[in-house]
């Protein structure tokens, strides 16, 4: 059995090696970074956050790409781009994210923001005093990204839900950035109607392999109830600013190999 106050230890201690703005040069959370104004703040967040699988340096490169590709502006692009302007936007490509899915995702932040001021009215949509308040936001958000009867059938793969059992790293991520308040200058803290306290640890393989190693998972495969196991154990540790811990788990697991 594994200490608690061991464990609880050497993450408060890795919490603070890891948050800290150093670590923003070479992490996806370098793209929002660039900017200033909250809504592209947002929108290069998002595509940092959906494009997020890879190696580091090639997900910045990429998100370099699509960012100048919108001029680096990205939300004044949304909103006035002609349909010429998104001719440049056929040529980009990540993985499975292709032009299809480049283009959707304009089109639905183009109908959002001219509604919307914050990307964050979009995740409140199931918001509730009930303790699963993430999960049915996540699972609303998906319905409402998709509820254009233009939406790609393919394009569904890359935003997760918990309705498919996902642990929804990429999005828990984009929250965790979105949400977290400190004086660290990582996260931004711009959304104020999600408390950080409601947050669900991302849970990559990276993370999941330093959990199972701490005993802070139990469960055998890694899916929404196992991110929801992990961020119940951290809540023991810190119950307003459980994902704080993301920091020392990802530390420990992709910059110092703990656990392999």
């Amino acid at each position: 059995m594994i200490d608690f106050d061991q464990v609880k230890s050497l993450l408060d201690e890795k919490y603070d090696l890891y948050n800290r703005p150093d670590f923003i040069e070479n992490d996806p959370i370098c793209i929002p970074h660039f900017f200033s104004k909250k809504q592209d703040i947002e929108v290069s967040a998002f595509f940092a956050s959906i494009l997020a699988w890879g190696q580091r340096k090639t997900i910045i490169n990429k998100c370099e790409e699509l960012m100048a590709m919108m001029g680096n502006s990205p939300h004044e692009f949304i909103l006035n781009h002609s349909d010429q302007d998104l001719k440049v936007l056929m040529q980009f490509k990540h993985r499975t994210f292709n032009d299809i899915d480049t283009l959707y995702f304009i089109h639905f932040f183009k109908e959002f923001y001219q509604k919307h001021e914050s990307l964050e009215d979009a995740f409140l949509l199931g918001k509730s005093s009930e303790t699963d308040f993430m999960k049915q936001s996540l699972i609303a958000f998906h319905h409402f990204f998709f509820a254009s009867e233009l939406a790609p059938q393919r394009t569904r793969k890359h935003i997760a839900t918990p309705e498919r059992k996902s642990a929804c790293k990429r999005i828990n991520m984009f929250l965790r950035w979105m949400v977290r308040q400190d004086d660290r200058g990582v996260d931004f803290g711009i959304w104020h109607n999600i408390k950080p306290a409601d947050l669900i640890c991302p849970c990559d393989l990276h993370v999941d392999r330093v959990a199972r190693k701490l005993g802070l998972i139990q469960r055998k495969q890694t899916d929404w109830q196992t991110a929801e196991e992990l961020t119940q154990a951290l809540r023991k540790m810190d119950a307003n600013d459980p994902v704080k811990y993301d920091f020392a788990l990802f530390g420990l697991g992709i910059m110092e190999g703990y656990g392999k």
